[in-house]
């Protein structure tokens, strides 16, 4: 186990990442992850008919030890698969706490499989692996998102670990003794989410953003692409988007350009927030912002633009976030005097 343990871990999270947990919307990724939600549940049933005696065949008995695996197993496939798809989502600067939460739940998933066998934490990461995965579900099904939609996840999710922990008690009325304690454990996890979300460490999934550019024209194409002309910037800033060095004459403008993902069926607005650094007060303060619709449905995401006519030089960044103020990612980069250098990289996207 001291091996199969990490191999699985890594070889689970690439399954998750690869090809499972692409998208919110698919029936394979929300099909798995409900799998394992029953998985779970499941195995929470039996262990504790072993430990009360409600099964006794000898059968049962020695299966005992291997049920938290199976339950570790289950645990781990769904966490693995929140953190591919949450942190798709994920502006860091903002939801890093969030993602490194799952980490450590990811980690210690694998590390601590015997703390299955209690209990009271046995409910306390159910309710975690599900109030996650109806965060994401219940938007994906009604084609809305925003705060209703978050409360209404919590209160589901409440209601449905009351009606399991209700009939494990039906069948086994000892475990009653345990109800303060989870009661209050899962307690403090209903409120460390709300609060997580109001403040904007919970990335706003099911939206996620693609693609993201500061460039010096977008062109949209007649058959219905873009073509962004922008400069040349070193490898690993096409992936973080930040530091970007933009070079803009006197009166020149500069062109935002995002793709945000969306579940098909779900239209929603939003913003593009252009924000300039101001050295003298250290603090960020808004420009221009800009509100479109997009349209779910797409892989790469849903195009759009926003422009900063004349644009002044110093710090800036342009926010993507929804009407709603969650930060769905940035755009950071640095206005420098002087002509672009050339040649300028022309991309169709």
């Amino acid at each position: 186990m001291r091996y199969v343990s990490p191999l699985s871990l890594i070889a689970g999270f690439v399954l998750d990442t690869l090809y499972l947990a692409k998208r919110v919307d698919l029936l394979l990724t929300n099909a798995l992850l409900f799998t394992y939600l029953i998985i779970a549940a499941l195995i929470i049933l039996v262990i504790n008919l072993i430990q009360t005696g409600r099964l006794r065949h000898p059968l049962y008995l020695k299966a005992l030890p291997l049920l938290p695996v199976v339950a570790q197993f289950a645990f781990g496939g769904l966490f693995s698969a929140y953190l591919s798809l949450y942190s798709r989502s994920a502006a860091i600067s903002l939801s890093w706490i969030f993602i490194a939460a799952l980490v450590v739940f990811l980690v210690g998933n694998e590390r601590f499989a015997h703390f299955y066998a209690r209990f009271s934490v046995q409910m306390s990461i159910y309710f975690t692996v599900l109030f996650s995965f109806l965060i994401f579900f219940l938007p994906v099904v009604f084609h809305s998102i925003g705060t209703f939609m978050f409360l209404l996840s919590g209160a589901l999710a409440l209601a449905l670990i009351a009606a399991f922990f209700a009939g494990l008690v039906r069948l086994m009325p000892e475990i009653a003794t345990h109800r303060t304690r989870v009661a209050r454990t899962i307690a403090a996890i209903f409120i460390l989410f709300n609060i997580s979300y109001f403040t904007g460490v919970i990335p706003p999934l099911p939206l996620a953003l693609k693609d993201a550019g500061i460039y010096h024209s977008v062109t949209r194409l007649p058959e219905g692409g873009y073509q962004v002309t922008g400069e040349s910037v070193p490898w690993y800033e096409v992936f973080l988007r930040y530091n970007t060095t933009y070079h803009v004459r006197s009166g020149e403008n500069a062109y935002a350009y995002s793709a945000v993902f969306a579940p098909s069926g779900l239209t929603v607005v939003v913003l593009h927030e252009w924000q300039r650094y101001d050295e003298g007060n250290k603090t960020w303060y808004t420009t221009d912002t800009v509100a479109f619709p997009i349209h779910g449905g797409r892989d790469g995401g849903y195009r759009g633009y926003s422009i900063k006519n004349g644009i002044t030089e110093g710090r800036w960044r342009v926010n993507v976030v929804t009407v709603y103020g969650q930060l769905i990612g940035r755009i950071s980069f640095s206005v420098v005097p002087g002509a672009p250098p050339l040649p300028l990289e022309v991309i169709t996207k």
